[in-house]
């Protein structure tokens, strides 16, 4: 069994969220900030990294290789976590090379070398270019590193007493299979981010099977248009965020798993996990 190694700052802080829990008419409403973890700008992924960068040290490699979008908040993270390392640090990401902005500036300041795939599947790509170096999975997910989100569910059960749900976005899928494997799948509700096809299966694959896809809490409203599309209503949930508690989520995630919670129907007291995000934002003219 590999440990972990310290890549974050823990246990991140939970903060009530009384103006915009009143404007939702929540009993009581909660912050999770795992924006705040320390490393390379904050996010869910450091969690998930402090297991595969184990994994890959424990392999011998002197470089890390991963794949994603752009605006990845996972490859910024990868490359951060490298940097600090030691590691050289390869991402594989979709698309035609952009603007370097938002995550991407990131990315470069910590040396990370970006191959773009072009039309070509990342995982072409990645087999194509990996030769001796450790892959770290799409999103950082795996059976091993969603530990990570075990670990982060038993800081909120410390940190707050009553609570009917944890809301978080869904994308690769590790984040939610951690909080599921130590809360149960009654009292965890994902927002699909449109990342995976089927991300109860995902999740349901990442837990071995021991919950099924069916029991899963998974909202699939706020796909909209797809993965990269903004939508109305993330619009209107980045808004009322920075504007009630100023705090602010990105257009792709955190404001999907905002615009699930302004919507309703998931409990009176809410945990929200803010899993980070805030540079992607910088890469989304669009917003």
């Amino acid at each position: 069994m590999i440990e972990p190694i310290s890549l974050g700052t823990w246990p991140t802080p939970v903060e009530r969220a009384p103006r915009l829990r009143e404007r939702l008419g929540l009993e009581e409403l909660w912050l999770k900030r795992d924006d705040l973890c320390g490393l390379g700008g904050g996010g869910n992924k450091v969690r998930k990294l402090e297991y595969t960068c184990a994994e890959a040290l424990a392999a011998g490699a002197d470089t890390v290789i991963t794949s994603g979008g752009p605006q990845s908040n996972h490859a910024r993270l990868t490359a951060a976590a490298a940097a600090r390392l030691g590691l050289r640090c390869v991402l594989v990401l979709g698309g035609t090379e952009r603007r370097k902005a938002g995550n991407l500036l990131l990315d470069e300041m910590a040396d990370a070398r970006i191959v773009w795939a072009g039309d070509t599947p990342l995982d072409e790509v990645v087999n194509r270019e990996k030769g001796t170096a450790f892959v770290i999975p799409f999103g950082g997910s795996s059976p091993t590193s969603i530990d990570g989100y075990a670990a982060c569910a038993r800081e909120i059960t410390e940190q707050v007493t009553t609570f009917d749900v944890v809301i978080t976005a869904v994308g690769s899928g590790g984040t939610m299979a951690g909080l599921v494997k130590e809360l149960g799948p009654a009292r965890v509700v994902g927002v699909d981010t449109g990342a995976v096809p089927d991300p109860a299966a995902t999740v349901s694959g990442l837990l071995g099977g021991a919950v099924a896809p069916a029991d899963l809490r998974i909202d699939r409203s706020q796909v909209g248009a797809g993965y990269a599309a903004l939508t109305d209503s993330v619009r209107d949930a980045l808004a009322l965020a920075a504007r009630t508690e100023g705090v602010f989520l990105d257009p792709t995630y955190t404001g999907r798993a905002m615009a699930s919670l302004i919507a309703g129907g998931h409990g009176d007291r809410v945990v929200f996990l803010h899993t980070g995000g805030l540079p992607g934002l910088f890469g989304h003219p669009d917003v």
